[in-house]
Parts: C-alpha cells; structure tokens; sequence
C-alpha cells in the first residue's frame, strides 16, 4: 500500500482529508486503557487548518514555533503539530516541563531555535505561567513570548487559512537530539525526509490496510513522531497512542491495550521489553494474547540478546514469537529508521570474540563460551530504497577493510539538512565524503560498527569508547557485566564512563540500588561483586564506584542513559544523589575506602 508521491506533508494529509474523510486514524487511551478521544483525517485537516490561520495572523512563514504539550494530551500535539506544518511554520517539538529544572531547560531550547511563540493547551499554559511566577528571573526572559491554547480556537477560524508556499525541501520541523553524547542541536528535518523515511518504513514492516499501531512513546521524540504519528498517516492504518507515564507506571497495561485491541505493530527501546519481563506477574501473563503482535520493533539503545530471549520465552505462553522482534537502527539525524530486519525471521545474532573486539576486529565464533570470551551482538537489519551505509576507519577517513570495525556513515534521503544555527557542526557531521565515492555527502552517526552479509552490526559508539591499558572497551558492555553481577543492582540504571585522572583514563561506575536493598546494603559485597566481575569480563580496573537512589541516574527520554552527562556530574563534585561510594587508593585498588555517605 505505498503512496502516492507527495511534494509535502500538507499534500499528504489534504488527500487523505479528501478522500477518506471519516477514516478514524488516531486513537488516544486514556491511563493506557479507555478510549478518550479520536481523529480523522477530516478532522484534523480542519483543526490544523484553524490552528494554522491564528499562526499565521501571528508570526511570518519560516517562524520557529514551540510544540509542548502534556503527555495527556498526545490528539492536541498531534494538531498543534500539523497547525505549524499547514502555516509554514517550523515546530520545534519538546518534552513538557514538570518542574522549574525542565523550566530552565524549555528555555535552552527557546534560545536554540529562536522560537518566538508557543503552542500548547490552555490548562498547561494555566500551568506553565503558575510554574514561572515562582521563578521571577525566568519569567522576565521568556515575557515576550507569544502563546497559543489550541483548545481554544474554534474550527470555524479553518476558512481563513492560505496554504503557504511550500516545495520538498522545506523545513517541517527542528528535531533535537537526545544530547546523550553532547549539547543537543536542533536537526533540520524537510518535508521530503520524512515521506522518504515513511516509505522505508512501508517497506521494512510491511504495513498494510490489516495493520494495527500502538505507540506510547513520547511525541516530541523521533520514534514516537516518525514512527507513530507520520507513518501511520502515510501507511493509512490506524494507531493508537497512550502516555509513555502510563506505560512506565504500569508497564502491564501495554500488553494489555496489545491484546485487546489486536495491535500487530508496536515497540520501543530495550529496556522497555526489560521492564516488562520484571513487572507483569504470571497471572496477568494468563490474560494476554499476543498472537497478532507481529512486528515487536526496537531500537534507539543497544539491542541486547539476552532481552529479546527472555522476553519471548517469558511471554510464548501469551502467543509472542521471537520472529516478531524487528531490531533495527536509526537516530534523529536520518529522520528516524536506517536499517531493520525482515518480518517474520529470527533476529541475526553473532558472537564476537572480546579479544577481537577490543582491537576493532570482526572474529565471530560458532557458539557463546562459558568463560565470557565472546560477546553476543544482534543484527540491525539491512538499509533499504536507496539509503547507503559505509563502514569508515575513523583515523584515516577511508572506508574499513572487511573484518575490522569502524565508524557507520550513512547516506540517503532521509538524512535531515543540518544542525539549526550550528554550521561547523553540520560540517563535521553531515558533510563528510570519502576519496572512492566523489560528489556524495556522508552522515557521520558517532556509531561503530560493522556489515556482515549486508546486515548492520553495532557495537558502541565512537565518543564513548573508554580506553583501559592500551584495550578499547564500550561503555555499555561493561554496564552489562556490572548489573550482572549482583542483584542489589538495577536494570539499565547505571553507567560506565573514563575520566583523566594525573593523566591517565580511569574507569568509573555509577549504578542505581535497588530499593529492597537500600535499607540493609552490604556495599563491600557489591563492590567485589562488581570488581571481579569487570576484571575478569573485560581486564579492567574500576577507579570508582557510586551506588545512586532509584530515579537518579541521567537518562534521555527514550531511555538511553546519558553517560556524558554522568561524566559531567562526576567531575563536578560528584553531584550525583549517591548512597554509598567506594574509590581505589592506588592504581591497582589494593587499598580499599568505602564510605556510607547515607544509610537511608
């Protein structure tokens, strides 16, 4: 069922509007459970239309306009959004601010983009202006900003709207980078990147009339945007949407809206289908059937094996298969999808040699040892329509020779234009080239990995590489191993990160604490755990360790755990909510402190 090529998004949508008018195709559940409210194209054509003619009354085409609204309120994003697209005005979407440091934070983002109004709804605006009544300073910077209540404006105001002038490679919206490896910079994201990234979609998961969508993802983000607002839109199929809070709440109530609604499309990061495993119980497993489940798509964090099995044998009872899990790779800076898998296959799983691995070499072995001298990697599937992928050694800026591990550079499409208002940066990493391909412009992704029969193998990231005695090693092995170690530990809740010590990089974890331990910790024994865990997986000496309370560790709105950001808390007085820390006294930790900073 592929579309019709469409110059724009508007195009896209006033066919739709015109031609299945009544056609239902977004679906809010409320607390992940009841229908609250729905759309169809019809009626988002005429609110997208009103909400565009007050922009336009308001603010010249080419305007950047603040899209932030309550998780709550996903149908009112969901116009808003498309009210900037129908005026001309680049959205510049955000996650809402809660508190007065996500305040401070709204205002980062208001600087970046040089947005000069604000669309949300009339109760968080009400909400928003109580917030910075507290925050006197704050308030005076953003005063002279302009806002809209889309709530509030009735349909009637649609028949004032003047389609702007538009053509493909106009800007649709600014989509920030998660920030998990630096400041986050707005990517510049036309019209024709995201129709074209919808058709690989089309394509990768194989969408049809019988597809049914759930997404509770956060909208502002490029998963939950491309993948569960434009593509359904482009594939003609309906979604339903809930609150990503709703879901972390109580993770069983996405299983549940799976079940029931006989959803054949949904997903999301690794540590979603974690937490899933460890929070629904046995007995409401008995209620759930996920035999139509067919496309279990994740991505936007390493894709852990071990996850994909557990989850499938945890939940085969229920009718999930792994051939449904679908790993695939992407980031903000492609629009959204690079590569993925194919429908209905198990996932490509190697096992890499870690001695290999850490020299940047591709040795693959039959089986897993028993001793943890390899390394289990899945595949992310091969790139489609057009999309390119070269493996590139870093130092030389030529591609990689087979076997070795490299930096993944992708052309295509889908690849957005650049950093807003950073040209150097956009430089760096949107315009690379290699001598043997003349004329075409490379992304550089910061990702290593490698392609083996045309499937995409990541192994870390090159910004994060941590490098111990001359070894190469990845962060988020190395947190693998160390929440293995002992149970007091919680699932992708820590970080592994180098500092320069007198000159040399030393290793540092931060892991959170279960709660159940918190109240009798025995930190030597964690400690130990975690050491000769590390030493004997990856030959490496931990110069600190700081446990955390549950909550604290830095992590994106997809998931990802923001290790710079740890990096930077470290270095900065240790600012992190700690329990306990242990730190080595001597380069080989042969004298031991542990101090217990808090018994509560």
């Amino acid at each position: 069922m592929r579309s019709p090529d469409f110059s724009t998004l508007i195009d896209l949508l006033r066919d739709r509007a015109e031609n299945e008018p009544d056609r239902q195709i977004y679906t809010f559940l409320s607390d992940g459970e009841t229908i609250s409210g729905s759309l169809t194209y019809q009626e988002l054509d005429r609110q997208a239309k009103a909400i565009a003619a007050q922009l336009q009354s308001m603010v010249a085409p080419g305007s950047r306009a603040l899209v932030i609204y309550p998780y709550s309120a996903n149908l009112e994003f969901i116009k808003g959004f498309f009210g900037c697209l129908y005026a001309g005005v680049i959205a510049v979407t955000d996650n809402p601010p809660r508190n007065r440091r996500t305040l401070f934070q709204l205002q980062k983002r208001i600087d970046s983009s040089q947005a000069n109004i604000i669309l949300t709804t009339k109760d968080f605006f009400q909400y928003i202006q109580s917030q910075l009544k507290l925050i006197p300073n704050l308030a005076a910077k953003l005063k002279n900003l302009l806002w809209i209540a889309t709530d509030e404006i009735p349909r009637s105001e649609a028949k004032k709207w003047i389609k702007p002038s538009l053509n493909s490679d106009s800007i649709a919206f600014l989509q920030y980078t998660s920030g998990s490896t630096g400041i986050p910079k707005g990517v510049a994201i036309a019209h024709s990147n995201i129709l074209h990234n919808c058709a690989v979609l089309s394509d990768a998961f194989k969408t049809d009339s019988e597809t049914r969508c759930l997404n509770w993802l956060p909208l502002f983000h490029d998963l939950g945007l491309i993948g569960g607002v434009m593509q359904p839109l482009y594939g003609r199929f309906p979604v339903f949407l809930m609150s990503p809070l709703d879901f972390i709440q109580q993770p069983f109530r996405l299983l549940k809206a799976i079940s029931r609604n006989k959803i054949t499309h949904s997903g999301g990061p690794n540590f979603a289908y974690d937490l899933l495993c460890e929070k629904v119980t046995p007995q409401q497993q008995e209620t759930l059937d996920l035999r139509e489940w067919k496309v279990a798509f994740t991505g936007a964090e390493p894709i852990r094996a071990k996850t994909l099995e557990k989850f499938s044998t945890t939940f085969a009872s229920c009718g999930f298969r792994l051939e449904a899990f679908y790993p695939c790779y992407g980031m903000a800076e492609t629009t959204l999808m690079v590569s993925g898998g194919k429908n209905n296959e198990l996932p490509e799983l190697v096992y890499l040699d870690r001695s290999q691995l850490a020299k940047n070499r591709v040795v693959t072995q039959e089986q897993p040892t028993q001793q943890g001298e390899t390394k289990a990697v899945v595949g992310c599937g091969k790139v489609g329509l057009g999309t390119e992928i070269k493996i590139v050694d870093p130092e030389t800026l030529t591609e990689a020779s087979d076997g070795e591990i490299g930096e993944v550079w992708v052309a295509g499409a889908s690849v957005g234009k650049g950093y807003w208002n950073h040209r150097q940066e956009t430089a760096k990493t949107f315009q690379a080239y290699l001598p043997n391909c003349p004329g075409k412009l490379f992304l550089r992704t910061g990702d290593l990995g490698f392609l083996q029969k045309e499937q995409l193998f990541i192994t870390g990231r090159l910004k994060e590489m941590i490098i111990l005695w001359g070894r190469n090693h990845y962060p988020h092995q190395i947190e693998e191993t160390v929440e293995k170690s002992h149970p007091a530990l919680r699932q992708n809740c820590g970080a592994a990160f180098a500092v320069e010590i007198e000159g040399e990089e030393k290793l540092v974890i931060a892991y959170e604490i279960q709660q159940n331990y918190r109240s009798n910790l025995d930190g030597n024994a964690i400690v130990n755990a975690i050491r000769q865990a590390v030493m004997e997986q990856h030959l490496a000496e931990i110069y600190e360790i700081i446990f955390l309370k549950p909550g604290s560790i830095p992590k994106t709105t997809s998931g990802k755990i923001q290790r710079q950001l740890c990096k930077e808390k470290f270095l900065a007085d240790n600012s992190f909510d700690r329990v306990w820390r242990w730190q080595s006294q001597s380069s080989l930790g042969s004298d031991l402190e542990l101090l217990n900073l808090s018994s509560q």
